[in-house]
């Protein structure tokens, strides 16, 4: 009897998150906004695969730490870490670490995508690239 006291606890313990993430808190008064519970879902639809992307300009005048998406290309290697990349809107330093490559061999010829923060220091910006893929061309 015991055992199942004690599974029947574990089951109560383990699925109490479950039932509580169903609920979404926060305020519900006079001019309050519509949450996620209040709005229907969307499901499908197009999603524009260029509304996120910056230009290598526009990171120059971005604040420290904006996240960015990148089309492009990597052009040539100014050190270990440290790349320079080309879109149509001018060049940007990217700095990206080995472990981003994931076994991806890129020339200048190949245009890529990179996703990362803007890492702006005293006089220098660069992109902190967290990931990285090649795209069609």
């Amino acid at each position: 009897m015991k055992k199942y006291a004690a599974i029947a606890a574990i089951i109560a313990i383990v699925s109490a998150p479950a039932f509580a993430a169903n609920t979404q808190g926060g305020f519900t008064g006079p001019s309050a906004t519509a949450s996620a519970s209040q709005t229907p879902a969307q499901s499908g639809g197009f999603v524009d695969a260029n509304a996120n992307l910056t230009t290598a300009a526009k990171v120059k005048e971005m604040k420290d730490d904006s996240w960015v998406k990148l089309r492009g290309n990597i052009v040539e290697r100014l050190s270990d870490d440290r790349y320079l990349f080309r879109d149509a809107s001018g060049t940007v330093n990217v700095d990206i670490d080995h472990k981003r490559w994931n076994g991806l061999t890129v020339s200048p010829q190949d245009k890529v995508e990179l996703q990362g923060k803007v890492d702006k220091e005293w006089s220098d910006v660069e992109v902190d690239v967290k990931q990285i893929s090649k795209i069609g061309q």
